[in-house]
């Protein structure tokens, strides 16, 4: 049977508390960047099949017009990939904060989504991969695509998985209407080795 679908309470917990330490390194890199504070959401760890992403996404409401960028990662028999979804009502906030003056038109949004993308996918992945001993490398970033519908954006991502674990972390910049979503999502084949990881250290 699937080892993904057989995850116990124990070891989300432990996830859980991996993507917590993981996700407040990030959230510390961005807030200095940008001089303000992080609001970071609780993680939501869920098995999921990739046709469901987009219905189960806890923050992003499946009508909102968003933009994307996803970017692998591989390492010690475990690969995955980290998505960040934008609400396109955030932009104007973070080329304010990231003292953009050009005109926000597709380019400057996309430079805005890199820029982000790199700070929090860096720091997420790496305090990820330094808990459980092992190192990530990481393919390079890619737009998921810009103004559209979530349905409509993961449609156009193919995806080779059927089931995934998917961690869903929320940021938002307090006093600002920025509102992102990042997805950590590993598949099935890794989940024997990173469980043995999980175990090691809850044991």
């Amino acid at each position: 049977m699937s080892t993904i679908l057989n995850l116990d309470e124990d070891h989300r917990d432990c996830l859980q508390e991996i993507t917590n330490v993981a996700m407040g390194q990030a959230g510390d890199r961005l807030a200095r960047l940008l001089d303000t504070f992080v609001i970071l959401s609780i993680p939501h760890i869920e098995v999921m099949a990739s046709s469901d992403i987009a219905m189960a996404l806890q923050s992003i409401d499946d009508t909102s017009s968003v933009s994307g960028v996803c970017q692998g990662f591989i390492g010690g028999g475990i690969s995955g990939e980290a998505m960040l979804l934008f609400n396109d009502t955030s932009f104007a906030d973070l080329a304010t904060l990231m003292k953009y003056d050009d005109e926000l038109d597709a380019q400057a949004e996309c430079e805005l989504l890199m820029d982000t993308t790199n700070v929090l996918f860096g720091a997420c992945l790496k305090g990820i991969a330094d808990q459980i001993n092992m190192e990530f490398s990481y393919g390079p970033p890619m737009v998921l695509g810009q103004h559209m519908k979530l349905t409509d954006l993961f449609r156009s991502h193919s995806n080779t998985w059927d089931h995934a674990l998917v961690t869903e972390i929320n940021y938002q910049l307090e006093g600002y209407n920025v509102n992102c979503d990042m997805l950590i999502v590993m598949t099935d084949a890794s989940m024997e080795i990173l469980l043995k990881k999980i175990d090691y250290l809850i044991n």
